[in-house]
């Protein structure tokens, strides 16, 4: 069906080629008449107009010729031409001033077959059975005079076996006659038809549907618009409930038979035409219905879809954003908790350092009292003795105090190297390498060491560590400048400082 455009525009091809002939120069009256009649063969079944044109033509040529077997000829193939169009009264006059007495025995088969064809005709358009009775008698005639091993004796052989109820008969010789043939050869459409037909008597739908569309494939393959395959093709599948097939194959065989210009064709396709094009339309109205009951459910989902988008698209732009402050407030308790663990740290730090010097300074305070009773029961000694002397030698002497002073830094140094063992590596890695600072042998810490031991431990007020290490002030503030211009940096190096080491713990 797609492609008949293609197989019509073959057959035009062919017919101009055809045409092209006439063109040439001297052309004799035979000649002619020879490529005309070539013509109406080929417009035959497929524009019967034409072809009548063609034959009146040869018509003329037959009479200007004085020639009585070309004219019958040509006036043979008039007639059937004009039963075809619907023109009967015009077909059987021309048939009945044909004397089938003097008529040539190769006119013959044209003769019945144009009869046949008649009368078949004739008896469609009235519906009179007398005609299809005569049609039976001119097969018969035809099959007398017809070569029994052609084509067309064995196919109008297995056609009269089928009128006359020989089924089985018909059936054998018509398949294998369809075995024999192609989609090539227009005789193939007609057997199929045949098969078709006797499989619609006998009600198999699926053996008619499938001989009724070779036949059609057939015709259109040759361009064979007088056809009745693809009307009764159409007919098959309105039997079967396919109104869609059904309506595209009837109105196809209406326009094959109107390009045609078939008259019983148009009128036998016009008769069903009205009753699947009602089907089909209430089909039509139906599925629109369908489709706009299915537009109204496919809006009103669409609007609650588009709802649905909507407050998806809120609730995720909520969500987004209780995200955010989630993660903003998630990132604020991570730094409340790191200033956590670092104020824990310190003061973790700072109760370990509270623990360790409390505890010395218990220890150094008994030690005090201890000597202080020693020292006071050395001075009652030399003042009950009346050693004055030595009395006023002893309290004048600074050598006791000196004494001390070094024991209290001896005893700092040991406490906080035992808290910050890497202290001094540490603290010389602020320093440029030439500057750093360490103690001297026998030393735990010098003196620059130990005021920033002391900053370490948190006392960074520089009189407070002057008056720690009896030290003027000036003195203590020259030691932290003169360190920290030997830094690495400047400007954090106390800072730094105070981040050195970690406790040592038991």
């Amino acid at each position: 069906m797609e492609n008949r455009q293609l197989y019509m525009a073959n057959k035009e091809e062919k017919i101009l080629a055809i045409k092209q002939l006439l063109n040439i120069g001297n052309l004799s009256p035979e000649q002619a008449y020879d490529i005309n009649l070539k013509l109406c063969y080929e417009y035959k079944k497929y524009k019967s107009d034409s072809a009548v044109f063609y034959t009146l033509k040869n018509i003329e040529i037959a009479k200007q010729l004085g020639n009585p077997y070309l004219r019958t000829k040509a006036e043979i193939e008039l007639a059937w031409l004009y039963s075809t169009e619907g023109l009967y009264i015009e077909s059987k006059e021309l048939l009945d001033n044909i004397n089938r007495a003097n008529l040539s025995p190769k006119l013959l088969p044209d003769y019945y077959e144009c009869y046949n064809e008649f009368c078949s005709h004739y008896g469609q358009s009235n519906g009179n059975s007398v005609y299809y009775t005569k049609s039976d008698h001119y097969r018969d005639s035809l099959l007398m005079v017809l070569n029994p091993g052609s084509l067309k004796y064995q196919i109008v052989q297995a056609e009269n076996r089928l009128y006359k109820g020989k089924r089985k008969e018909a059936e054998r010789a018509l398949l294998a006659l369809l075995e024999k043939t192609t989609d090539k050869n227009p005789e193939r459409a007609v057997i199929a038809y045949l098969l078709g037909r006797m499989y619609l008597d006998e009600g198999n739908s699926e053996l008619q549907k499938k001989y009724f569309a070779i036949s059609a494939i057939t015709d259109m393959e040759n361009s064979i618009k007088d056809n009745a395959s693809m009307q009764s093709l159409a007919l098959t599948f309105y039997k079967n409930g396919d109104v869609d097939q059904a309506y595209r194959y009837i109105e196809a065989a209406i326009n094959d038979a109107l390009f045609c210009n078939v008259r019983y064709r148009t009128i036998e396709g016009s008769s069903f035409y009205p009753i699947i094009n009602a089907s089909f339309q209430e089909k039509e109205n139906k599925q629109k219905l369908e489709l706009r009951l299915y537009l109204t459910l496919i809006s009103i989902l669409s609007l609650f879809l588009i709802a649905g988008i909507v407050y998806t698209y809120k609730q995720m732009k909520r969500i987004s954003k209780i995200r955010k402050e989630l993660f903003r407030t998630n990132e604020k308790l991570s730094k409340l908790n790191m200033e956590l663990q670092q104020t824990n740290g310190s003061l973790s730090e700072a109760n370990h350092i509270k623990e360790e010097y409390i505890a010395h300074f218990f220890d150094l305070c008994s030690t005090y009292i201890d000597k202080l009773e020693n020292y006071r029961k050395s001075l009652h000694k030399k003042a009950s003795n009346s050693q004055l002397d030595e009395l006023f030698k002893t309290l004048k002497s600074t050598s006791i105090v000196e004494t001390e002073l070094e024991e209290l830094y001896k005893s700092f140094d040991t406490i906080f190297l035992n808290l910050y063992p890497t202290f001094v590596r540490e603290f010389n890695v602020l320093l440029m390498p030439q500057e750093q600072i360490y103690p001297r042998h026998g030393e735990l810490l010098n003196t620059e060491l130990r005021i920033f031991a002391l900053i370490r431990l948190g006392i960074t007020d520089s009189v407070k560590i002057a008056s720690f290490l009896r030290y003027s002030l000036r003195t203590v503030y020259n030691y932290r400048t003169k360190v920290r211009n030997k830094a690495i940096s400047r400007d954090s190096f106390e800072e730094m400082v105070k981040e050195i080491g970690t406790l040592k713990r038991d």
